[in-house]
């Protein structure tokens, strides 16, 4: 699937971006206040933009993390099943993953609303908070999209292999 491999490269693309930003940040941060003296109160927005980040960082890689099997999950059960109802059980799974990332996503759509008509700011960025609530919603769909795939049979995200394409 075209589209598929697509968007796992601009997911890889943009974590590796956020996480290599967050480094800078953070590492800049302690420079300034090692040398900085008083000038390095005027950095004090870098550790707010940092912790956003991480939360961008956390929710993004949501999907990525379910396709390559790195979500917790109990496989003594699941592996000692036989195959028919095996695949009755991780096609279940698949639906209550997918039913409940769609809700948590309409939910937190609604969070980023209801944020957003308050007229909060962050302290220091001072960004919209709504904006900030945006994180989950995406994480969700890609979390949604990947159990929604591994449902129909598009993504096998319970295979054992090491693939890291």
């Amino acid at each position: 699937m075209a589209f598929l491999s697509l968007l796992r490269r601009i997911e890889r693309c943009v974590l590796v971006c956020l996480f290599l930003l967050m480094v800078a940040l953070f590492f800049g941060s302690v420079i300034t206040r090692e040398i900085g003296g008083t000038f390095a109160s005027r950095f004090a927005w870098i550790e707010e933009a940092v912790r956003l980040l991480n939360l961008f960082l956390v929710f993004l890689a949501l999907g990525l993390a379910l396709e390559r099997g790195k979500h917790v999950g109990i496989t003594n059960l699941r592996d000692t099943l036989p195959a028919p109802l095996r695949r009755a059980v991780l096609g279940l799974i698949d639906l209550a993953g997918l039913a409940m990332s769609l809700y948590l996503a309409w939910l937190s759509v609604e969070l980023v609303q209801f944020v957003l008509k308050s007229g909060q700011r962050s302290p220091t960025l001072s960004i919209p908070m709504g904006v900030i609530y945006v994180a989950p919603v995406i994480g969700f769909v890609l979390l949604g999209l990947r159990y929604g795939l591994s449902l129909f049979g598009l993504i096998d995200r319970f295979a054992k292999t090491e693939d890291a394409t």
